[in-house]
């Protein structure tokens, strides 16, 4: 049975990078997983009281860019998506890439085997842009979502923290499984947090 849930990302949080790890490992696994990836802006979310959206000034925020370049790949190239997705977010945190930068994102996408020319010239449209923003309004606002990486289910939404990436496949699908169904299956559980790394 196919299992069905969303999931925010921001290529900046470590965290996300973690969780998208496990999903990607399992997408390319052959996982019966029907995956909403939904972009989700963590410069929009500081910005405070009385200032611009960030839609509005896009070049004051360092994620933005990649969020939009990806969201292209997403809508038009999505079976190379899981591998730009996961190289995106390598090159972040494993290589300290700075994803602002449209020459570093176009070498990361020729890296993955997508072509950059089609995907800046999408993003020169503002269309990317417009849909990054509509993603973001609506998670936020039907779902009071307010991180990355948070899960979506069945109406419910979890903002979710793994600490190690995936040792293989298969621990990806258990995790990921584990955690869609904690979301749709235990609605009483509200939180569930270790007092301690170490123990």
């Amino acid at each position: 049975m196919t299992t069905h849930f969303g999931i925010t990302w921001d290529y900046r949080c470590p965290f996300a990078r973690i969780v998208h790890a496990h999903i990607v490992e399992g997408i390319l696994d052959g996982a019966d997983w029907q995956v909403e990836f939904v972009p989700f802006s963590l410069g929009q979310v500081h910005v405070e009281d009385g200032e611009a959206p960030i839609w509005e000034r896009p070049q004051d925020d360092t994620g933005i860019l990649a969020l939009q370049a990806a969201v292209v790949v997403r809508d038009t190239q999505p079976d190379a998506f899981p591998r730009v997705h996961r190289a995106l977010f390598e090159a972040r945190h494993a290589a300290g890439a700075q994803l602002r930068d449209e020459p570093v994102l176009r070498s990361i996408l020729e890296s993955a085997g997508v072509d950059p020319d089609p995907v800046f010239a999408e993003v020169a449209t503002g269309r990317p842009l417009g849909i990054v923003r509509d993603e973001h309004t609506r998670v936020a606002t039907e779902l009071d979502v307010w991180g990355v990486p948070t899960f979506m289910a069945g109406g419910r939404a979890a903002f979710v923290r793994l600490m190690d990436l995936p040792v293989d496949a298969a621990d990806a699908r258990r995790s990921i499984e584990r955690i869609v169904e904690m979301l749709t299956g235990w609605p009483a559980l509200n939180e569930f947090k270790h007092t301690s790394l170490d123990r």
